[in-house]
């Protein structure tokens, strides 16, 4: 385990400059029978999960306490907004699957800031002030080459190329599959972090993953990106996370 970071000043200033990088290149293509070396060995620690109420609304949403939300996010520096949605995705993930808000808040991190790149707020609605864009796949360079279609256009405006869209950067094709309704609007839109942070849960809970041990977890971030960077840079700041409210 990395020894945890002595102020959220050093924090942010280390990962800024790997998540940057990450986000202008988190659409490479690596070889799924790539050799990973599973590196952490375990898991990070998960946080202990918000209060709810007693009972979920109709659409099954689960209720966070608001004071849990706030004081979170206090003393975490997550947006509100976003810190909402990866507590109700971890309330609504299968127990056998393990996940910790604190890796779903590890992506938002590493994918977008929360939300927050490039300068941009997240609003209380749960979307960006402005659009959140990956770079074209264009098959300049290391990124894939990927058409875009009339469908995908919708999400991020190009006719031409495909873009990963939203705080959690899903590309159109694979939104299409895991499309979710995070927090009952009945819209599903990976503009939306709570439909993301939903939508990411359902991702890394398929086929029965348990993020509980050090090969599932690591295994189940590298799923999201193919590149082990990636896998630590999310260690890192669940780790993170986890620390500064432990």
């Amino acid at each position: 385990m990395q020894r945890p970071f002595r102020s959220a000043a050093s924090f942010v200033l280390a990962l800024v400059a790997v998540s940057a990088a990450i986000f202008l290149l988190q659409q490479l293509l690596y070889p799924r029978d790539q050799v990973l070396d599973l590196t952490p060995t375990a898991a990070p620690p998960t946080a202990p999960p918000p209060a709810t109420a007693a009972a979920a609304p109709v659409s099954s949403v689960p209720v966070v306490d608001p004071a849990w939300v706030s004081d979170t996010a206090a003393r975490t520096g997550i947006p509100g907004p976003a810190l909402l949605a990866y507590a109700r995705a971890t309330l609504r993930a299968p127990g056998s699957c393990g996940l910790g808000w604190t890796t779903l808040a590890g992506i938002g991190w590493v994918e977008s800031q929360h939300g927050t790149i490039g300068g941009r707020t997240l609003r209380a609605d749960g979307t960006s002030s402005s659009r959140v864009l990956g770079p074209a796949l264009d098959g300049v360079g290391p990124v894939a080459a990927i058409r875009a279609t009339s469908e995908s256009t919708t999400w991020h405006g190009d006719p031409e190329w495909d873009h990963a869209v939203g705080q959690m950067q899903f590309i159109p094709s694979t939104w299409e599959t895991w499309s979710s309704d995070g927090d009952g609007d009945e819209v599903a839109d990976p503009n939306d972090i709570d439909d993301a942070a939903w939508a990411a849960t359902r991702y890394l809970c398929a086929d029965g993953q348990d993020l509980t041990t050090g090969s599932g977890w690591a295994g189940s971030i590298y799923s999201y990106n193919h590149a082990q960077v990636y896998v630590d840079a999310v260690y890192t700041a669940a780790t993170t996370y986890a620390e500064r409210i432990g």
